[in-house]
């Protein structure tokens, strides 16, 4: 990957495009937190300023693999699953694990996006993506976020702004 390339997500237009040397190369539509944008933890928001992809999570599982703890369970999501586990905060298919890059506004103490565990990851409501819904995380369609985990590397810049 080259250096000009990163991922821009606009919270309101709830979309995440990928910038190479100016262009947008892709864009996909993208569900952000419903509580708004903040950096503070436990404020289930969606932190903004810069990141970077910390780490690439799921590589070669199925479509709709379950995660929980950054781990895959072995489940693949199904509906008749989902109605087993109401509750559930789905992380689907694949994980961007994204990390501050400003110190004191999303890097150390209270504001760290890692320590938020702060991801760009799949979902099962594919219906709320381009709306504001998630408790903090960049929810995408899971086809979207394997195209997207296809097409970056660990290390690639992230801004996230209103």
């Amino acid at each position: 990957m080259m250096a000009d390339l990163f991922l821009d997500i606009s919270i309101a237009s709830q979309q995440l495009a990928i910038i190479d040397c100016g262009q947008i190369i892709r864009r996909y539509p993208v569900s952000t937190a419903k509580n708004g944008v903040g950096e503070k933890r436990g404020s289930e928001c969606t932190p903004t300023g810069w990141h970077s992809i910390r780490a690439k999570i799921g590589s070669g599982l199925p479509l709709n693999s379950v995660f929980k703890g950054r781990r895959p369970t072995g489940e693949i999501y199904s509906d008749e699953l989902g109605r087993c586990y109401p509750q559930r905060d789905w992380i689907l298919t694949r994980i961007l694990w994204l990390g501050g890059l400003e110190p004191g506004k999303n890097r150390y103490g209270e504001v760290d996006t890692c320590w938020r565990y702060i991801y760009i990851h799949g979902t099962p409501d594919e219906s709320m993506i381009g709306l504001p819904a998630s408790h903090g995380c960049i929810r995408m369609k899971n086809a979207d976020m394997l195209d997207l985990f296809n097409r970056v590397d660990a290390g690639v810049r992230v801004y996230i702004h209103e």
